[in-house]
């Protein structure tokens, strides 16, 4: 009876926390910093580049600049989290990153290969116009508005028709939606166009399947999405955000075990990412493991000693130890 109650507490605590952390990660501001450069396929430095990052849990938290003479870029004021880095060039397709910041250490350079739009027959409109209906649709996507989205990214690709790569959100506005055979149709029309992408086409394929594990998990079709998964991660097994992201899939379904699975993998690539830690100890909270909660909080601490969700993550523990 007590386990049960300690463990009641425990997740009240928890939502507690949660909701408090989301009001830190919209703030998005900090000391961070981080950088790198812009080059072509040949390796030749590119100026001019339309770089911008997005704090991935507030798209209102945006810095925007262009390349330098030597290719170069960098943003500061940047809070602790995953944040979108987007490259925009006329006459090549944008690039886009998911990357972490820390605001504690040096965060590693950043090389952003930039590839041609192929153009015999591409009929690309390559324009900033263009190029906004992208972010009106991302800004829809994260509003929940799915049918609107999905208009947006759709005229893009009308105009756009070799840049395969938003058929990706195509397919997630369809799955959002319930409507599983149309979103794993794009995501497959993704996996066949990135296998002559030399560039890209790894890094596509892997959310592409990530895409279609997701709509089996959604199904209550298990065995068939974590088959997708496993795909996705060996498609891209040095892609840290990837797994966490999978682990983020499983944890809102309560899936909890494959979720320590695969924030388990996020560690293994990158031991020094404190994210992972943190969900980990979410997840074994939820478990009423309070040990290994424990343990996984207290690694958190370890790598993210300072700021707001060290302070949390402290309160928690100070919960959980009574």
């Amino acid at each position: 009876m007590r386990t049960r109650a300690f463990k009641t507490i425990g997740l009240l605590v928890l939502a507690g926390l949660v909701a408090a952390g989301l009001g830190f990660a919209q703030a998005g501001r900090g000391v961070g910093r981080i950088g790198g450069a812009v080059i072509d396929v040949d390796g030749n430095l590119m100026e001019n580049v339309k770089v911008t990052i997005v704090f991935s849990q507030n798209d209102k938290m945006k810095f925007e600049q262009t390349s330098g003479k030597k290719g170069e870029w960098s943003f500061i004021g940047l809070g602790t989290g995953n944040w979108d880095l987007t490259a925009v060039a006329p006459g090549y397709m944008p690039q886009t990153k998911s990357l972490y910041v820390s605001q504690l250490g040096v965060n590693p350079r950043v090389t952003v290969t930039m590839q041609k739009i192929p153009k015999a027959g591409s009929g690309i409109v390559a324009d900033e116009t263009t190029f906004a209906l992208l972010e009106k649709g991302n800004q829809l996507f994260k509003e929940a508005k799915y049918d609107e989205a999905l208009v947006q990214f759709q005229q893009f690709l009308e105009k756009n028709p070799n840049l395969y790569q938003i058929q990706v959100s195509i397919g997630d506005c369809y799955r959002e939606k319930g409507e599983f055979d149309k979103a794993i149709e794009n995501y497959n029309k993704v996996l066949e166009l990135a296998k002559s992408d030399v560039t890209l086409g790894k890094e596509m394929s892997a959310k592409a399947l990530s895409g279609i594990g997701n709509c089996y998990l959604k199904q209550g079709k298990l065995p068939e999405a974590q088959n997708f998964f496993k795909q996705s991660i060996e498609n891209s097994p040095k892609d840290e955000i990837l797994a966490y992201n999978v682990g983020e899939i499983y944890f809102s379904n309560q899936g909890y075990d494959d979720a320590v699975r695969y924030f388990e993998i996020a560690t293994q690539i990158r031991p020094e990412w404190p994210d992972p830690y943190k969900k980990l100890g979410d997840v074994y909270l939820n478990k009423a493991e309070m040990a290994k909660a424990i343990e996984k909080y207290e690694k958190f601490l370890t790598l993210e000693p300072e700021g707001e969700r060290a302070a949390q993550v402290r309160s928690m523990l100070n919960a959980i130890k009574k």
